[in-house]
């Protein structure tokens, strides 16, 4: 491994993390709060990072598992630098209670020990929806949209991008990989912007427009409300459910509408998917809702049925976690299709965690094309995608994600419930919302509960889900391999 190239991306995302700090320190100088939480914060992350930025290696050889390294130790470092303003605020003087918050920030996963979000200060709760805004679509790739490649080629942008963007594949929509990193920053912002137009034309003020916007299209879900979004108009809870849906979209599809080749968007296979998930499960939940409320039942609380069900179905299929009622007190029937959709996610190329429907596309038809080469032995057949033939490394790459997955989250479940003595819905809900980065569960983790309870060794470990969900397990379990730290020869 080449360390030097390592140090040499650390340090610039600690300077890039102090420069994102300068919005929650503008936002307490404009309502006269301490600034301490963050000039501390800043001077640190500067120090360290101009430190390690003084020299620049000579060899410049970047490999893939480089790129993954970088990403895995970028984020750890970002969550505990991240972690500081709540401790120096003494918002969360607890060390694992602020990590906790902050890798649960900066991986948009949305779980939170606090109890009552609405006593923190106006820059911290700004700084807590900020991270998910910075972590939703990566740091690494923001860093990359504005800073030239550290060596020749732009290799280890690509290899950063593959290890930060989730997915089962990384399109490169245009060929450079940092004009592809700008054009997804673009449309990231873009839709960011509308948002808080949007919000703003409600009945929201700037401050609000500005955190909710940034929770959203971080599909994070970190409110600045005790209740989420439950006491804002219906008007703002019908523009957030439509934004999470349009965050949980993969991005090429808007760079395909964006440069006019409409027929090439619509013709994409997983969105299809996605909007047919959505709709099935909306109306599932519309209908078991509205039964509900109990035979007397109006055409007002129909459509409040409709309303509360499009919100938690966007929420949740885009592991976003806003909440707008306690649906853990709903039918048994919606848990199922809530839990279904925490585990499938939303699209690949996205802000979204989760599965990601296309690894369970590509499952569903390699399972098909098994069953068809036992009918028929010497029939040649492929798996394909949108009309194109998957590569089988694309094919192993998503089985082997499966198995990881599914092995750590079982391993997960059965250490949080045994070290902290919980029932099986709150052990097994904490851990899917946090490995799927979506926020709240069902239990004592449901809507209107929180992590707080938790032991300090089970919020580090829900940590490292959180970690591993949103980086899509390898570049977390690549730092534990030996040979990962072996020199170059």
């Amino acid at each position: 491994m080449n360390y030097r190239m390592v140090f040499l991306f650390i340090g610039r995302i600690l300077v890039t993390l102090a420069a994102l700090m300068l919005v929650p320190l503008t936002c307490a100088i404009i309502y006269g709060e301490a600034l301490a939480p963050y000039l501390i914060p800043i001077a640190i992350c500067l120090a360290i990072g101009l430190i390690f930025n003084i020299k620049a290696p000579k060899d410049r050889r970047f490999l893939p598992r480089d790129g993954f390294v970088c990403v895995g130790i970028s984020w750890i470092v970002m969550s505990l630098f991240g972690c500081l303003p709540y401790i120096i605020s003494g918002a969360i003087p607890s060390f694992v209670d602020a990590f906790f918050e902050s890798v649960s920030g900066f991986s948009t996963t949305g779980a939170s020990i606090l109890s009552d979000v609405e006593a923190l200060p106006r820059g911290l709760k700004l700084w807590r929806c900020f991270t998910q805004w910075i972590g939703g679509m990566g740091v690494l790739v923001f860093m990359m949209a504005i800073m030239p490649s550290a060596d020749k080629g732009g290799a280890s942008f690509t290899h950063l991008m593959k290890a930060e963007v989730p997915g089962p594949t990384v399109d490169k929509v245009v060929p450079r990989v940092a004009d592809t990193a700008r054009i997804m920053y673009g449309i990231y912002i873009l839709l960011t912007a509308l948002e808080f137009l949007f919000l703003l034309a409600g009945e929201m003020n700037i401050y609000e427009a500005l955190c909710h916007s940034a929770s959203t299209a971080g599909t994070g879900g970190f409110g600045i409300m005790n209740d989420s979004i439950a006491s804002y108009s219906t008007y703002s809870q019908y523009v957030i459910a439509i934004f999470m849906l349009l965050f949980g979209t993969n991005f090429n599809v808007f760079f395909l509408i964006l440069t006019g080749r409409f027929l090439r968007a619509i013709k994409c296979e997983e969105l299809w998917w996605y909007l047919g998930i959505v709709a099935a499960s909306v109306t599932v939940i519309t209908l078991s809702v509205f039964r509900f409320f109990g035979a007397g039942a109006t055409l007002l609380q129909g459509e409040e049925a409709f309303r509360l069900a499009l919100f938690q179905v966007a929420s949740i299929i885009s592991t976003t976690g806003f909440s707008t009622t306690d649906y853990s007190i709903w039918p048994i029937l919606t848990h199922v299709v809530i839990i279904t959709l925490t585990f499938s996610g939303a699209c690949a190329g996205c802000t979204a965690g989760g599965i990601k429907i296309s690894r369970l596309l590509l499952l569903a038809k390699n399972g098909r094309r098994e069953i068809r080469y036992i009918l028929h032995p010497r029939a040649v057949m492929s798996v394909k995608l949108e009309g194109k033939k998957v590569d089988h490394e694309v094919i192993r790459g998503t089985t082997s994600f499966i198995i990881t997955y599914a092995s750590l989250f079982l391993a997960s479940t059965f250490l949080v419930t045994a070290l902290d003595g919980c029932d099986l819905v709150t052990g097994f809900t904490s851990v899917a919302t946090c490995l799927n980065n979506v926020g709240p569960g069902l239990g004592e983790v449901g809507p209107a509960g929180n992590f707080g309870g938790f032991t300090a060794i089970s919020k580090l470990l829900l940590c490292l889900d959180m970690l591993l969900g949103r980086l899509e397990i390898f570049p977390i379990l690549i730092l534990f391999s030996p040979s990962t730290w072996k020199r170059y020869i």
